[in-house]
C-alpha cells in the first residue's frame, strides 16, 4: 500500500538507514502495519486517525529505547514495563487523553495477524499476573541486504510525524471552523457551505455524528410543547438535545437524548438493517430516531429495513413490532433542511461554536 503519508515514512527510515531503507521497508511488518494505519495522516482533520493501536506500540517501543536495549540489549532478561505507567503515558499523548487499555491488551494484537497471516510474531508481549507488558523484539530487529537493523528509534521518530501531521491539520480545522464563526453575520452563505462539506457521505463517522448533533441542537432549541404533569403546571418548555458520550462508544445505542419527550437517537453510517435491529434489541425495542450518513431517501431507507426485517424474521407481528420501534429517520437531506431553519434564525455561529466544543472533547484537543 502506498500513500501520501509512505513517503514521509521512507524519509525517516532513509535518514537512519541509508540505502538500506527500501528493503527496510517491505521487510519490516511493523513498519508496513505503520503504513496501513496512517493512511489518514494527509486526509486532514475529517479523516479518522488510529491513536489507540499505534500509541500502544509507541509506549512499548519509547519504554524500550528509554532503558537503552537499542544499544546495550539483554531485553530478554527485562522484568517488562508497567501497564499502569504503559495507560499514563497513552494519555499523556496528543489525542491520547481518554484512550482505554483495549489496545494494549489484545485489540492491536488481534489487529495486527489479521494484516499479517504467516508472520510468527505478535507485537505485544505480557503476562497477565503481573501486568508486566514487552514489546516483541522480533520485529524490531530487521534484516535488510545481509545485514540486521534496529528500527526502535525509527518508529518514535515514524509516529512522532504523523502525530504532528494529524495535529496540524486539526489545528487548521479548529482554525477554519473559528475563522467562518467570526463572518457569520455578513456570510452567512459561506459559513452553511462550510457546514454542509462536513455532513457529506465520505466525512468521518465521529465528524458527522458531532456535527449532525450540533445542527439537531440547534434546530430543536426553537421548537417547543406544553409540559406538565398536571393541568396547573403545564408550562411552554423548548426542546433540548444532549449528546450522552463520545462517538462510537459502548451506550447501548444511545448517541443523543432529548428532553423532556425522553427520545433516543442513533447516529450510523451503514444502511446493513441488521444493525438497526441490533440497536433496537440493545434498547428492548424501546423507539429509536437513526440519524443516517446517507442521502439516499428516507423512504427508500425505510423500505430497506422493512425488506430486511420481513427477510430475517418472516412473522409479520415480528416485523411490526420492530418498525414501529423507529421512531423517526433522519438522513442528509433532513439535516440540510434543519440548516436552513437554523440560518433563518441567525444561529449558524451557535452550530459552529458546538462544532468546536465537541471536537475538542472528541479528539482530546487542548490549544
Amino acid at each position: 500500500m502506498n500513500h501520501n503519508f509512505t513517503n514521509t515514512i521512507k524519509k525517516v527510515l532513509k535518514s537512519y538507514f541509508g540505502e538500506n531503507y527500501e528493503q527496510i521497508f517491505k521487510n519490516s511488518e511493523l513498519i508496513q502495519y505503520l503504513n496501513i494505519k496512517t493512511v489518514s495522516a494527509n486526509r486532514g482533520s475529517k479523516s479518522r486517525g488510529s491513536f489507540a493501536n499505534i500509541y500502544a506500540i509507541y509506549v512499548l517501543v519509547e519504554d524500550y529505547i528509554n532503558n537503552e536495549f537499542h544499544k546495550k540489549g539483554k531485553y530478554s532478561k527485562y522484568e517488562g514495563a508497567i501497564y499502569s505507567e504503559l495507560i499514563k503515558r497513552k494519555r499523556e499523548l496528543p489525542f491520547g487523553a481518554k484512550l482505554q487499555n483495549h489496545a494494549l491488551n489484545h485489540r492491536m494484537n488481534q489487529e495486527f495477524k489479521k494484516y499479517f497471516t504467516t508472520c510468527d510474531y505478535i507485537p505485544i508481549i505480557r503476562v497477565i499476573e503481573t501486568k508486566r507488558y514487552w514489546i516483541n523484539e522480533n520485529l524490531l530487529i530487521v534484516s535488510a541486504n545481509k545485514e540486521k537493523f534496529n528500527i526502535a528509534k525509527a518508529t518514535i521518530k515514524i509516529i512522532n510525524k504523523y502525530i504532528e501531521t494529524k495535529k496540524n491539520a486539526f489545528d487548521s480545522f479548529i482554525k477554519t471552523s473559528k475563522e467562518f464563526k467570526t463572518i457569520e453575520s455578513e456570510q452567512p452563505k459561506k459559513v452553511k457551505e462550510f457546514i454542509l462539506s462536513l455532513i457529506e457521505p465520505n466525512i468521518d463517522a465521529r465528524i458527522f455524528e458531532i456535527v449532525s448533533y450540533s445542527i439537531l441542537k440547534n434546530d430543536y432549541k426553537e421548537q417547543s410543547i406544553f409540559f406538565g404533569f398536571t393541568i396547573d403546571t403545564v408550562e411552554e418548555e423548548n426542546l433540548k438535545l444532549y449528546k450522552t458520550g463520545r462517538t462510537n462508544a459502548n451506550d447501548g445505542g444511545i448517541d443523543f437524548v432529548m428532553k423532556p419527550l425522553g427520545r433516543f437517537f442513533q447516529v450510523t453510517e451503514t444502511t446493513d438493517v441488521k444493525k438497526y435491529f441490533l440497536d433496537i434489541d440493545k434498547l428492548e425495542k424501546f423507539p429509536v430516531t437513526f440519524v443516517v450518513k446517507s442521502k439516499i431517501p428516507i423512504s427508500e431507507l425505510y423500505q430497506s429495513i422493512k425488506d430486511g426485517a420481513i427477510e430475517q424474521y418472516k412473522v409479520d407481528k415480528v416485523v411490526e413490532k420492530y418498525m414501529d420501534c423507529i421512531e423517526e429517520i433522519i438522513n442528509i437531506d433532513s439535516l440540510k433542511q434543519s440548516i436552513d431553519k437554523v440560518e433563518k434564525k441567525n444561529n449558524l455561529g451557535n452550530v459552529l461554536s458546538e462544532i468546536i466544543k465537541q471536537s475538542k472533547v472528541e479528539f482530546n484537543y487542548e490549544d
